[in-house]
């Protein structure tokens, strides 16, 4: 039994996006051509491989099967495909990168505008999320992770800055009406702007000075999702509702600008700074391969 490469694409993108429009969306093509391939080899295997209701798409059983066997295979014959990319003059293709919201606001801007100039025939799609996923299974090609959050047998080389620091601040305003703190414990009499983890967890704020480390769980009036609402946080702060405490590298513009103060900054926490990380494979697809050579030529 035989099925057209395309059909079993188009099946692969569907279940991997949880809809036919979010796969059309993500593909760039239309969600009525994928809907008709998938039927097309639904049809022709003669098992239904999709349950779909007015809100969701899930694979059956039979098309989960299908995904494990499928989603190697389906590598093995683009990373086939990709050989052809080392008799052009430049690599083609796309390079589709999975990394955390703060990797696409602070590592990225300064690596992708002079790739993308060097490599004008690679496309570049990235996805921004915080939450931990299995970055092969959602179809990307490499992602950008912190060490803690490495998945194990995978390369990973150095990405953007090799140290970086957690920063508190607040906007001076605040500091004048609230006092400034001297010591972490202080913050427990200070509103303070949290952040919330996917799992629904609300993040501890840790401080380090002279090998001491303090945990604290401050309270405040606002909670964000980490990621996407970030941002919020941070105009927050500025507008003088409490501290926040973020990336240095993402509160400087703010501290160069006097909207917002530097606090406790004796006790900002230094930590290793993020990784570029992809599977090892015999032949690196191509864009990915220029990805990675052109990410060993930066200076940070």
């Amino acid at each position: 039994m035989t099925a057209d490469l395309g059909d079993l694409n188009a099946f692969m993108a569907v279940a991997r996006a949880g809809g036919f429009r979010e796969g059309a969306r993500a593909g760039g093509v239309s969600a009525s051509s994928l809907s008709e391939a998938v039927r097309r080899l639904e049809e022709r295997l003669g098992v239904r491989l999709l349950n779909r209701t007015t809100r969701s798409v899930v694979p059956t059983e039979a098309g989960r099967r299908l995904m494990e066997r499928l989603g190697p295979a389906l590598g093995e014959v683009e990373a086939a495909l990709d050989v052809v990319n080392g008799f052009r003059d430049r690599p083609a293709g796309t390079l589709r990168l999975n990394v955390p919201v703060v990797a696409a606001r602070l590592v990225l801007p300064r690596i992708l505008p002079g790739f993308l100039a060097a490599y004008p025939e690679i496309v570049v799609e990235v996805t921004a999320e915080d939450s931990f996923v299995d970055m092969l299974a959602a179809g990307c090609d490499a992602g950008i992770r912190y060490q803690e959050r490495l998945e194990e047998d995978m390369i990973a080389i150095p990405i953007g800055p090799r140290r970086q620091r957690y920063a508190t601040a607040a906007a001076p305003a605040y500091l004048d009406r609230r006092g400034r703190p001297r010591h972490p414990r202080d913050l427990l009499e200070h509103a303070c702007l949290r952040g919330r983890f996917s799992s629904g967890a609300i993040a501890e704020w840790e401080f380090e000075k002279d090998g001491e480390v303090l945990m604290v769980e401050p309270t405040g009036p606002l909670v964000v999702s980490i990621g996407g609402s970030t941002d919020l946080l941070v105009e927050a702060a500025v507008a003088g509702m409490g501290l926040v405490i973020l990336f240095e590298d993402w509160l400087q513009p703010y501290f160069a600008s006097g909207a917002l103060e530097p606090v406790l900054k004796e006790w900002w926490v230094e930590f290793s700074g993020p990784f570029l990380y992809f599977p090892s494979r015999r032949q690196m697809p191509a864009p990915l391969r220029a990805f990675v050579d052109y990410v060993a030529t930066k200076r940070w």
